[in-house]
């Protein structure tokens, strides 16, 4: 049975994986996909100590668009259009409402290899009046991160300026994710790089999240004086804050656990002297847990009182409800199996939807004829 429990006072959902059937170099697809392990069948939520928040009944998804090839990063302009990465073209594409697909460039210097490419997508929260759109993209030596000017008049995108490089790359574990948070600072999630000790480097922009201004520089207040907002972290894809500001992020294990983790500011999460929660005071445990057959845990989005979470080898939407002070209750499994391998969640401005793509042409998924796609899932 899952093992209830509590971080610092907070309810944490733990996912059994029983039976699992651990084989030799089975963590090295991250992103899930024919690794040597099974999951228990029977695996199921457990109860936390109490009932904890309601779960939602999200409607039936749509299709918004269709014929998409990987879209990583997605990111909503004021008029309720998003623009889309296209991870191994590095094409960047706007996406109406009514589904209407309009190219707005490509953005230069990306290198597709492996789980690498054009990533992470966000908006200027200040847009139009800042014009910039900021990405996160794969080098032939490094990732990093870069923002362009966004003609929307014109639907174009200008050159990019790097705000930060030297982000470690390999064909795995490469993160991402990039987003603002309600301080107005820029966040972005980043992976091991395949090399689990430089996650414990304070130094090292390998396995952390990071925290930066819009310009690039570390925020002044960062713990260690540089980029580096915490670390331990083996290979964050999803970034999400609550209406209080606490900031949850997605990330993928190894053998054994997949995690939600609580974000705060200094704090050690694990990686790779623990994986998943047990590994003392010295360590943040995790909000949430799973077995890599159920998540493999992607993109990250707060929506209708849930923290949602898209899943690539679990296939499934996971909605984990929000009860306040960095609770969690027990998470609900949403469309299993529907759409293969979900990506990126992120709420629409009127929080009265999610939408949500697939990454079924990423080499592990079992594309359909209109993939990948973004999806619309009414909350209301």
């Amino acid at each position: 049975m899952p093992v209830p429990g509590t971080r610092r006072s907070r309810t944490r959902a733990v996912f059994a994986f029983g039976a699992l059937l651990l084989a030799a170099g089975c963590g090295s697809a991250s992103e899930g996909g024919g690794g040597g392990y099974t999951a228990n069948p029977g695996a199921s939520p457990g109860a936390t100590e109490d009932e904890g928040p309601a779960s939602l009944d999200p409607g039936q998804p749509g299709d918004v668009a269709t014929g998409l090839e990987v879209p990583w990063g997605l990111a909503f302009l004021p008029d309720g259009s998003a623009l889309v990465t296209q991870r191994d073209t590095a094409d960047v594409v706007r996406v109406a409402p009514d589904g209407a697909t309009t190219e707005v460039g490509t953005v230069a210097g990306v290198s597709s290899e492996g789980e690498g490419g054009l990533m992470g997508l966000a908006v200027h929260p200040d847009f139009p009046g800042e014009p910039y759109v900021y990405a996160y993209h794969t080098t032939g030596s490094d990732n990093r991160i870069v923002r362009m000017e966004y003609d929307e008049g014109e639907n174009s995108l200008g050159e990019p300026e790097v705000l930060l490089d030297g982000i470690p790359a390999a064909s795995r574990h490469d993160g991402g994710r990039i987003a603002f948070g309600p301080d107005g600072l820029l966040y972005a999630g980043t992976g091991d790089a395949a090399h689990p000790d430089l996650a414990q480097d304070t130094d090292s922009l390998a396995g952390k999240v990071l925290r930066m201004t819009p310009g690039g520089d570390p925020a002044p207040d960062n713990p260690f004086g540089n980029h580096v907002y915490s670390y331990g972290h083996r290979n964050v894809q999803g970034l999400a804050w609550d209406g209080e500001g606490n900031l949850y992020a997605s990330e993928f294990g190894s053998d054994e656990r997949d995690e939600v983790n609580l974000i705060e500011a200094g704090e050690n999460y694990g990686w790779p002297e623990v994986e998943g929660s047990g590994g003392g005071d010295e360590y943040a445990d995790p909000l949430v847990e799973w077995s890599p057959a159920e998540a493999s845990p992607s993109g990250a989005a707060v929506a209708g009182g849930s923290l949602w979470v898209a899943a690539l080898r679990g296939e499934r939407l996971w909605e984990v409800p929000l009860s306040g002070g960095g609770e969690v209750g027990e998470p609900v499994a949403h469309f299993q199996g529907e759409y293969g391998r979900l990506r990126t969640v992120v709420a629409a401005p009127d929080g009265g939807e999610l939408w949500l793509t697939t990454s079924n042409r990423d080499d592990l998924g079992s594309p359909e004829a209109d993939d990948d796609r973004v999806l619309r899932v009414p909350l209301e």
